[in-house]
């Protein structure tokens, strides 16, 4: 487990910043005086607190499962892939949010995008492709996606239209049990 160098931590900002309002939030020290930190281990990024961290530099990078809160997989190719894992984290700091009703959460969370007809209500001035969380109508986050269109744009949708592309839900913890916490993924 190492801490990720000045490319990736960009690559890992410019992602998040998609989502979430506040990067500050993130890194910024708690109450106690630790704070959390960012760390690679096999390709996943993982969000976890510095004294943790500084523990588990006892363990070996091949015995090393997991540590705190896996975020994504940085790919070979560059770029950054959440995971579902990552969830409880964006739906703190969304900045922008979606509610289905109880008839869109179920398709959902079998793996479908958002559309129009299953929006109870979202964030106003949500722009074009841009990351948000999709919460049930009880304010329990499913999973995020990136919008398909602006809130504007959405208004004048036909029902059937998709509103949000899914990126990841809580039905992969279900679905992508056997790849979800393996290095090989």
């Amino acid at each position: 487990m190492r801490p990720l160098v000045e490319s990736e931590t960009k690559i890992v900002f410019d992602k998040l910043a998609n989502y979430l309002s506040d990067l500050k939030g993130l890194i910024a020290p708690l109450d106690d005086g630790d704070r959390y930190v960012f760390r690679l281990n096999h390709s996943r990024v993982y969000y976890v607190r510095l004294s943790i961290a500084n523990l588990a530099t006892s363990i070996s990078r091949d015995q090393l499962l997991s540590l705190g809160t896996c975020l994504g997989k940085l790919t070979k190719s560059g770029k950054f892939r959440l995971h579902i894992t990552a969830l409880p984290i964006l739906a703190e700091h969304a900045r922008y949010k979606i509610w289905v009703k109880e008839n869109g959460a179920q398709p959902f969370l079998y793996g479908s995008n958002v559309v129009k007809a299953h929006i109870g209500r979202w964030s106003e001035d949500c722009p074009e492709h841009s990351g948000c969380v999709v919460y049930s109508m009880s304010d329990v986050p499913l999973g995020f996606g990136v919008t398909s269109r602006s809130t504007a744009d959405c208004r004048r949708l036909d029902p059937t239209g998709i509103v949000c592309f899914r990126q990841a839900d809580c039905g992969e913890y279900l679905r992508d049990e056997d790849t979800l916490f393996s290095g090989g993924a």
